[in-house]
């Protein structure tokens, strides 16, 4: 099947999916497909409830958001990417299904269970850090700061070799698992106004020195909520994964 014509050239769907791999998108996009699958069939067995007026008003917005006012455009709009009414409905089926799944693995209830088994995982500080080039150049800046604990941002403009630089070096918010073991087991244990390092970070190129700015006690908050959200819906995929063979053809 031809997807695309660009003057004389003509990609079909061998060539279009061979774009894709190379230009690296492929991946991700084949990934999103299966789960979407997956939650869909799951929430199928389950008989998670799905009303055909459900199925009407989800049509309808997506028939709304592309401008497809009358029926005649909708045809249209179908027959230009090749779909039958069949199969855009059956499109809406299973995104609803993928919704419904994603809802019930994630409902309060399970939020709030697994905040209770987990919460350690979701105490936050607030870091800010100055990267330099060599261990030596480190170590002098936390002699300095041990006698100037406010020149941390002076310094950070003068020397800091990170992104972090025009933002004074704040890294900002981050939770348990998102820094290298040796580091987070520090920084976690640390008192605020702490310094610490130096901590060899890019292959041993670069050492960091860190400056715990605050720390915040697991709570469920708004944002805690999504985070929560995200590892219940990556967990169960990941147990759902072992459950069925997907292969690339």
């Amino acid at each position: 099947m031809n997807v695309i014509r660009i003057n004389d050239e003509v990609i079909d769907s061998d060539a279009f999916v061979k774009l894709l791999k190379l230009t690296g998108r492929f991946n991700a996009l084949l990934e999103d497909i299966v789960k979407e699958k997956v939650a869909s069939h799951a929430a199928l067995r389950q008989n998670l409830p799905l009303t055909e007026e459900e199925v009407q008003e989800r049509a309808d917005d997506l028939r709304r958001v592309r401008g497809l006012h009358r029926a005649a455009d909708m045809n249209r709009y179908l027959d230009t990417m090749g779909v039958s009414l069949e199969e855009f409905e059956q499109y809406i089926v299973e995104m609803l299904r993928y919704e419904k799944m994603m809802a019930e693995i994630s409902n309060d209830t399970a939020i709030e269970e697994y905040f209770r088994l987990n919460s350690p995982k979701f105490d936050a500080i607030s870091v800010s850090h100055i990267m330099v080039d060599s261990e030596g150049k480190a170590r002098e800046i936390i002699s300095i700061l041990e006698e100037e604990p406010e020149a941390f941002e002076e310094l950070v403009e003068e020397y800091s070799l990170a992104d972090t630089r025009n933002e004074a070096g704040r890294i900002g918010r981050v939770l348990r698992g998102a820094l290298p073991p040796e580091v987070e087991g520090k920084i976690f244990n640390a008192a605020e106004g702490a310094i610490l390092g130096p901590f060899a970070t890019v292959g041993d190129t670069f050492f960091e020195v860190f400056r715990i700015d605050q720390k915040e006690s697991a709570q469920l908050s708004e944002s805690t909520k999504e985070e929560v959200k995200r590892r219940l819906r990556e967990e169960w995929f990941a147990t759902k994964a072992r459950e069925h063979r997907v292969e690339v053809l």
